[in-house]
């Protein structure tokens, strides 16, 4: 196997990225490598993961988000779906950043196989597309209750173009969020971040 077996696409938010794994196959099926520590910290961000989660959705237009973590339990998460197929979207709440408020939203899918890699600083969310969907993703720093955050998955200053806009299933917590212009200054985006 030569040459990259992980492709990098960068998004409008700088930091922001998708990672496309390369598929070697056969009529048996395939392999592919999904992540490989010294080229992630080379090629996206050298951090260090400390914690895989998976969750499982069972309706379709299942929404889970916006969610975050405050510093110092602030997360970086690389999301990739197993099973099924769900459209995973990141915010940009850094105060200072050139895209903030500004979202993207990828196609995640057991067949495409594509991940997207969520830095701090940003809310992030899915809404699966298909039933039994499962997601995986790794994140850089463990669940704490106390720095637990989230943003309002339908604030229409932000605007997502979610792929379902009626019967969307929702935790009540997540029906209570509030809005990015009611949100303090929890990040803060220098100069050098931005580039």
């Amino acid at each position: 196997m030569r040459g990259h077996s992980l492709h990098v696409t960068p998004t409008k938010i700088p930091g922001l990225v998708s990672i496309s794994p390369v598929h070697h196959g056969d009529h048996r099926g395939y392999f592919c490598e999904v992540f490989k520590d010294g080229w992630f910290r080379e090629n996206v961000a050298d951090v260090t993961f400390v914690q895989d989660n998976e969750s499982l959705s069972a309706d379709v237009g299942t929404m889970r988000g916006l969610h975050f973590q405050l510093d110092p339990f602030a997360q970086g998460k690389l999301v990739r779906c197993i099973k099924g197929a769900l459209f995973d979207v990141a915010v940009d709440i850094r105060h200072g950043s050139p895209t903030f408020g500004q979202w993207v939203g990828v196609e995640l899918s057991a067949e495409n196989g594509q991940q997207l890699w969520v830095p701090p600083g940003m809310a992030h969310g899915f809404m699966t597309l298909k039933p039994d969907t499962m997601i995986a993703y790794k994140v850089t720093a463990p669940y704490s209750a106390e720095n637990d955050r989230g943003l309002r998955w339908n604030d229409p200053a932000i605007g997502i173009s979610w792929p379902q806009s009626v019967d969307c299933i929702l935790s009540d917590k997540d029906k209570k969020q509030p809005m990015l212009a009611d949100m303090p200054a929890y990040f803060h985006c220098h100069a050098r971040e931005a580039n």
